[in-house]
């Protein structure tokens, strides 16, 4: 019957692998390479606009004022305008939301000015672009699977670099008061490269670079019979979205006008008669929504094709990296930084372990043979009579039925040691007080935990979420998940995530079997379902805000469904067969003491070592390590969405330290209150390996008030919920690392007792 399910298993695994990446989304520079032949359209397809001031993205011809695909011109690739692109699922659970436009690009044909369309709205849908156009929104188009990009020129004018996306419109203020603009007028320039191998020896191109270049272009300016304007160089007038109450204006019109009359004779007030004028549309302006008002948008685009060699088409994907190649010198001295927080903490450790614990361990164990081979015979808990030897090495005695921690699994009384009135020697005596700290605790470090059973599914979920995790930048880092592969990371996250249930599953039945539990499949529900559940929950209860304003970033309901298919239907059995695994073949790790029946006293501790002030001690230090690397995981998430973060090799680099660091906190940790006699530590070893995520999350709250300018209470609560998530997955994966950690190094500690 098992071997039923793990068959059931791998191939509900090959299935998944298939939906999740698709052939047509795979994409790795230097495999997958489109040419094109002269007079061969290009189909250019319109994505989504979003901005860095809010967290709402939405469909780009979900916009009311632009121009929508017709469906009825066909393009390159079998595809017609107005088609909808297949995405994967990363791309759906980004926001992306592909769609051919109606835009005709030809290779090696050059169009001065084409008319798109002549785009009526009403006030509102005006005041829908205002609001757009201040929130800085950015408009992303794609032709060959690259990103229409806005050009710029390093400071010393030698290099050339892309910013992803192009503004939809800007904002003016010189005036006092803002006016709002729209780019309505596009320029497209396509860079090509002979292709290479047979393709390029049949006169086929490749395309090596793709800008847009967006220009506000008013009424006024001097159209000819096409509609476009007559002189692209020469603008007279920006196109402000700006409508005056009961007035229609209209781009033929303003064409037949224009030539005869200068901008103050056409209804179209300039800015500085707004103050004087309340037909302005402001937010309060409800009541002119119905007035039956309309502006004519005219959308215009020029085409130019530019041979250009100097771009292998391999690494045209550099040019959007180039302004950030400044960073990598603060990416090295992020890792200089991690190293040496880490190497002081290897420092700490190699004491501890070489010389103090050896030491501790030796002097147990001396100290015990000594008195089981003592003068008396007897041993320290079995000898009787005698009397105590006087000298300068004397000791006050001890009160009788005062209880002292003895060497077994039980708290011993005075009165027992000196038996009705005997004495002990000063070398026993001297032995009994010299046994203190961590060795007493050999009879209780093992002592099962409170809530185990929660325990051990968020240790198995740690373990879960590791895998992914070292899966995504391990596939990043060798460029098979790229930002040409569209989508790529988040399904393979995902596909990652659901796989590793079986690991899940093995660690969380293992640590659950170790703290006496039996009923495994009651523990496996929990695991499979605890975190997936309220992940799955707080994402849903959010997406019904998002769903509200009609972004793309809210989930579409059958996306919803697959996902909870994919859990309910994959990992769930994933993780009923590493459960099943490592309960009935693996079985309980063995402890190397026994516990005893009756647990000690935990004397008073010090106050560093007290439950939230050691996690926030202990934190502090892992994330000193990864801060810095911090700021562009940060700056590509939040504050450039047009951006993209690439140094994946840095990050795997700076993980593998972090982990490293946040094993040697919490040994030291750990020994620390072991030496204080505390045995409570299993979920203390879990709550310090997480501790950094406590200060990373209040790092996205400075962040959130000195770095970004997000506006409006939805954006806001996805900021920090979306934050809050993200640092609850670390705390997650970080504390089982602590927690596995802690573990090994106590076994190892009181073994070596035993052993000696």
């Amino acid at each position: 019957m098992m071997d039923r399910a793990i068959r059931t298993g791998l191939r509900w695994t090959a299935v998944l692998s298939l939906v999740l990446s698709q052939a047509e989304a795979f994409y790795i520079p230097g495999w997958s390479i489109k040419s094109y032949t002269k007079d061969e359209a290009i189909p250019l397809m319109a994505n989504k606009v979003y901005s860095d001031n809010t967290q709402l993205q939405y469909a780009y011809y979900d916009l009311p004022f632009v121009c929508r695909p017709t469906g009825q011109r066909r393009l390159g690739d079998g595809l017609f305008s107005g088609q909808n692109i297949p995405l994967n699922l990363g791309e759906v659970l980004r926001g992306d939301r592909i769609t051919v436009s109606d835009m005709e690009l030809t290779m090696e044909h050059d169009a001065p000015c084409n008319l798109l369309c002549n785009r009526e709205i009403s006030r509102q849908e005006l005041r829908r672009a205002r609001h757009m156009v201040q929130d800085g929104y950015v408009v992303e188009w794609i032709v060959d699977n690259l990103p229409g990009a806005t050009c710029f020129v390093t400071v010393d004018k030698t290099r050339k670099y892309y910013a992803a996306g192009f503004k939809l419109g800007y904002t003016d203020h010189s005036t006092g008061h803002p006016r709002y603009f729209l780019n309505n007028h596009h320029t497209i320039v396509i860079r090509y490269r002979r292709a290479p191998g047979r393709a390029g020896e049949r006169g086929g191109k490749v395309v090596v670079g793709f800008e847009v270049y967006a220009k506000s272009i008013g009424l006024a300016d001097k159209r000819g019979a096409d509609s476009c304007p007559t002189d692209l160089h020469d603008v007279q007038q920006n196109f402000e979205l700006y409508l005056p109450s009961n007035k229609t204006l209209s781009a033929t019109d303003a064409k037949q006008q224009a030539p005869k009359l200068d901008y103050s004779k056409l209804s179209y007030k300039p800015a500085e008669t707004w103050e004087d004028d309340d037909s302005d549309l402001d937010d309060d302006d409800s009541d002119l929504d119905d007035d039956g008002a309309k502006l004519t948008i005219p959308y215009t685009y020029s085409v130019y094709f530019r041979e250009d060699n100097s771009i292998e088409w391999s690494r045209r994907w550099d040019l959007y990296f180039v302004n950030q190649e400044e960073g990598l010198k603060v990416h090295w001295l992020a890792i200089v930084n991690s190293l040496i927080i880490c190497g002081l903490l290897t420092s700490i450790v190699l004491v501890i372990v070489a010389k103090t614990v050896r030491s501790d361990i030796k002097g147990y164990t001396s100290k015990e043979s000594s008195v089981e081979d003592g003068k008396s015979g007897g041993g320290l808990l079995g000898r009787r009579g005698g009397k105590r030897k006087s000298g300068s090495g004397s000791h006050t005695p001890r009160e009788k039925g005062k209880t002292i921690p003895g060497l077994l699994d039980q708290h011993v009384a005075a009165g027992d040691l000196l038996d009705q009135g005997g004495e002990s020697s000063d070398d026993e005596a001297g032995a009994l007080e010299d046994i203190t700290g961590w060795k007493l605790l050999h009879a209780d470090v093992f002592r099962t935990p409170r809530n185990g059973h929660l325990l051990a599914p968020l240790v198995g979920s740690g373990m879960q979420l590791l895998f992914m995790a070292a899966g995504l930048v391990l596939l990043s880092a060798f460029g098979v998940l790229n930002p040409s592969f569209r989508g790529g990371f988040i399904s393979f996250g995902v596909g990652l995530f659901v796989f590793a249930g079986l690991f899940s599953g093995y660690f969380s039945a293992r640590v659950y079997r170790t703290f006496g539990g039996q009923d495994w499949r009651k523990n496996t529900a929990v695991t499979a379902v605890l975190f997936p559940g309220l992940l799955f929950s707080a994402v849903f209860v959010l997406n019904l805000f998002v769903w509200a304003q009609a972004s793309s970033t809210a989930i579409p309901f059958g996306t919803l469904v697959a996902i909870v298919a994919l859990w309910l239907g994959i990992q769930v059995p994933l993780v009923y067969v590493g459960s099943w695994y490592g309960f009935e073949r693996k079985g309980a790790w063995e402890h190397p003491t026994k516990t005893g029946s009756v647990p000690r006293q935990i004397p008073q501790q010090a106050w560093y070592i007290r439950g939230l002030r050691t996690v926030l001690l202990a934190g502090l230090i892992p994330f000193a390590v990864i801060f810095i690397e911090l700021l562009f995981v940060f700056q590509s998430m939040w504050q450039d969405k047009s951006g993209y973060y690439y140094v994946f090799g840095f990050l795997a680099v700076v993980s593998t330290i972090l982990v490293l660091t946040i094993a040697e906190v919490t040994v030291v940790t750990i020994y620390i209150q072991l030496c204080s006699e505390n045995y409570h530590w299993w979920w203390q070893s879990f709550f310090v390996g997480g501790g950094s995520a406590v200060w990373i999350f209040l790092y996205c709250v400075w962040y959130y008030f000195v770095k970004l300018q997000i506006t409006g209470f939805l954006s806001s609560l996805l900021f920090f919920s979306y934050s809050l998530m993200a640092c609850c997955v670390y705390g997650l994966l970080t504390g089982m690392v602590g927690f596995l950690t802690a573990y090994a190094f106590v076994r190892r500690i009181y073994g070596a007792i035993k052993a000696d």
